[in-house]
C-alpha cells in the first residue's frame, strides 16, 4: 500500500487527482500508476489503468496471480479491468471518500480487502476540499 501511498503522492504534485496504484506479483510489483487524466488529457488514465498499462502485457497466468494496491475504491472502469484480467485480489486503501464497484469484484469472487488508511483519506479529502469540480469530472458527476 506504501508504493500505492507514494504514486498517489506524485499524482498530487504533477496538479493531478491523487489516487495511487500498484499491480504485485509475487511480492514484486510488475506496474505502478496514479490518475494521470489532468495530466495527460486522459479520459480513461484512473490509477488502476495507469498500474496496469505500465505493467505492460503479461499471459494471462501472470495476472491471475496478482494482487491490486489501490488508495481508492475501484470505479466500474478499473473494477472490469480487474475482472478483464482475471485478478483475484485487491487491496484498497479507502472506501469512505468514494464506494466503487467493490460488491461487483466480490460477486465474481475477487477477494476486496478494505484497510481503512486515515493517510489515503486526508490525502484524496484534502485534495477534493480544493478542487471539487475535478473530483466530480473525474468521478462522472
Amino acid at each position: 500500500m506504501q508504493a500505492a501511498l507514494d504514486e498517489a503522492r506524485e499524482g498530487l504534485r504533477e496538479g493531478g487527482i491523487p489516487i495511487g496504484a500498484v499491480l504485485v506479483s509475487g511480492g514484486r510489483i510488475l506496474g505502478r500508476g496514479h490518475n494521470r487524466r489532468q495530466q495527460a488529457g486522459s479520459v480513461v488514465l484512473h490509477g488502476e489503468m495507469d498500474a496496469l498499462e505500465r505493467a505492460g502485457r503479461h499471459p494471462a497466468a501472470v495476472y491471475r496471480g496478482c494482487t491490486m494496491y489501490t488508495t481508492l475504491s475501484p470505479c466500474a472502469m478499473c473494477s472490469g479491468a480487474i475482472l478483464l484480467y482475471g485478478i483475484p485480489r485487491v487491496v484498497i486503501g479507502e472506501n469512505r471518500t468514494f464506494l466503487g464497484e467493490e460488491d461487483l469484484l466480490r460477486s465474481r469472487g475477487v477477494v476486496v480487502e478494505v484497510v481503512d488508511d486515515p493517510e489515503c483519506r486526508r490525502i484524496l479529502g484534502g485534495f477534493i476540499g480544493a478542487h471539487p469540480e475535478l473530483w466530480d469530472e473525474d468521478i462522472g458527476r
